[in-house]
């Protein structure tokens, strides 16, 4: 393993722009749940899908309006791992660096990430479900406010299952990638679209493409890989630089 970390070094080392895909397992040595983890206690019964969609908060808004404040909750109980904060590091040595994120978490940011592409929204925001102003919200409310511009009611400001990317941030991550030098995917297999169209994207502009993740993907066509966690590879990396 460490001479792929060495190898990923020198390829930042000599690559102009660096594209960062980042997903739910660099979040996951923080304790941040993802999608396929069990759900606990009240939500143990009930499966992501059915409640992060448009149709189930039109269904019972207040119901998924809770289980969005429980997982609010537990982000903000954790704490940026080793790996984010090594990115951020990374990132401030290689300005060209971007970073696009699958999270939702904003751990990237408070590890001191100033600029992040937030791919599926970030969870700490609320727009209203109607018209999509932006909601801000004191406190920690049970039931979904209502919009103080139109009345609609507010909801997390995450891509719910069945909805697009945002285009600003697709166009930004699409115009990265095709810029790209070096793509480097991390905690995330990168095979669904729109996310792994990036990957594709730099590849086609010769880019080196590299993964850190502990279990083995589908990612096609890899020139380096690291089969551990972000955790234990970033900081190894941040010392080879």
């Amino acid at each position: 393993m460490q001479s792929a970390i060495q190898q990923l070094a020198e390829a930042i080392q000599r690559s102009p722009r660096v594209v960062v895909l980042t997903g739910s397992g660099i979040s996951a040595d923080s304790g941040v749940p993802t999608f396929r983890d069990p759900q606990e206690g009240l939500w143990a019964k009930f499966q992501p899908q059915d409640l992060a969609t448009p149709d189930a908060f039109l269904h019972d808004p207040d119901f998924v309006w809770q289980w969005y404040q429980w997982r609010r909750k537990r982000v903000l109980s954790v704490e940026p791992n080793a790996g984010h904060r090594a990115l951020a590091r990374l990132a401030e040595v290689h300005p060209s660096l971007t970073l696009v994120t699958q999270n939702v978490d904003g751990l990237h940011q408070r590890a001191g990430h100033r600029e992040v592409i937030e791919f599926h929204g970030n969870i700490h925001r609320n727009h209203c479900f109607d018209n999509g102003h932006e909601v801000r919200i004191k406190g920690h409310p049970e039931k979904p406010p209502r919009c103080p511009l139109c009345e609609s009611l507010a909801r997390p400001s995450v891509v719910w299952f069945g909805e697009t990317i945002p285009e600003p941030a697709l166009e930004r991550a699409v115009g990265a990638a095709r810029q790209a030098d070096l793509f480097i995917a991390i905690g995330t297999s990168a095979t669904v679209y729109p996310a792994a169209g990036l990957a594709d994207l730099a590849r086609g502009n010769g880019a080196t493409i590299a993964e850190i993740n502990p279990e083995a993907t589908q990612m096609a066509a890899l020139d380096i890989s690291i089969r551990a966690r972000a955790a234990q590879v970033l900081p190894a990396l941040l010392e080879e630089g």
